[in-house]
């Protein structure tokens, strides 16, 4: 081999090295923002109709929790709940998807060690569920046996009072689960009471018959890898980005959406990071 061949072969290696670790940083750098710690998002929701005696009460959504190794074992969910319980809520809400199987898990787990840490919860109200298109493909029996087990409520398209509030829960969307009049129809024949809907999917707003004080959902991961210029690959929504992320007013409707906990078919974030939304409903 001659020298210039030599050279040549040396800037390739150069090239190819760089590369590698360019691919090997990005890929630490979504890994690390899939694991941080979530970040807490707070806000406020002024209902017409709140009881004249009730204070203030503190609602903490979290959501896709996605517990499957390698970035969600239950050990760090039991961790996440512990820090959560700082916030003190007064009601916390789980928007489905707890359970994941994505293709490159390397480890999945039981119903029960995907549950057991949510019993941690310390809210003075308790904790609501609705289940979610992962849930529904894996146990979906099995899930809510064991978050029962913790005295967790799961609403399926039903309705259930909790202090000043009707909580009504809606089955889950993408898989075709849900029963928007159902769900509305169960909280008519409870008392009146400012409502609040748990869904997994935001895309049953749309359906809603009237509006709520507010909608607490997930599913769309914020978009879970967003890249500069491209935008989000998906929300896995068929209202595209109308219900992306965070903090929304859709035509009156109050709706939150949550980034989640875990992820779905990679262990990697980019552009949105792990969060849960704490929000004040008052008079």
């Amino acid at each position: 081999m001659n020298a210039e061949a030599t050279r040549k072969n040396r800037r390739w290696l150069r090239w190819a090295f760089a590369l590698l670790l360019l691919a090997l940083a990005l890929l630490g750098k979504g890994y690390w923002n899939a694991t941080r710690d979530p970040v807490v998002h707070q806000a406020t929701v002024h209902v017409d109709n709140w009881p004249a005696n009730a204070p203030p009460l503190k609602v903490l959504l979290l959501s896709d929790t996605h517990v499957a190794g390698p970035d969600m074992p239950p050990e760090r969910l039991a961790r996440i709940v512990v820090g959560l319980n700082r916030l003190k809520p007064d009601l916390v809400l789980i928007a489905g998807d707890l359970v994941s199987e994505k293709r490159f898990a390397t480890h999945i787990y039981t119903p029960d060690q995907v549950t057991a840490p949510l019993h941690g919860f310390k809210a003075r109200f308790g904790t609501v569920a609705a289940l979610g298109n992962h849930d529904h493909w894996f146990d979906p029996a099995a899930i809510e046996a064991g978050l029962r087990k913790g005295g967790i409520a799961v609403l399926k398209n039903e309705a259930i009072e909790r202090g000043p509030l009707l909580i009504g829960g809606i089955d889950d969307d993408f898989s075709g689960h849900d029963d928007v009049p159902a769900t509305f129809a169960a909280m008519d024949r409870l008392a009146a009471k400012p409502r609040i809907l748990v869904t997994h999917s935001p895309d049953i707003v749309p359906e809603m018959p009237s509006p709520v004080a507010a909608v607490f959902a997930g599913h769309t991961h914020c978009g879970q890898i967003v890249l500069p210029l491209i935008g989000a690959i998906s929300y896995v929504s068929r209202y595209g980005d109308r219900f992306a992320c965070g903090d929304m007013n859709d035509d009156g409707q109050r709706v939150f959406v949550g980034a989640g906990l875990g992820t779905s078919i990679l262990p990697l974030r980019y552009g949105a990071h792990p969060d849960v939304w704490l929000i004040t409903l008052k008079p």
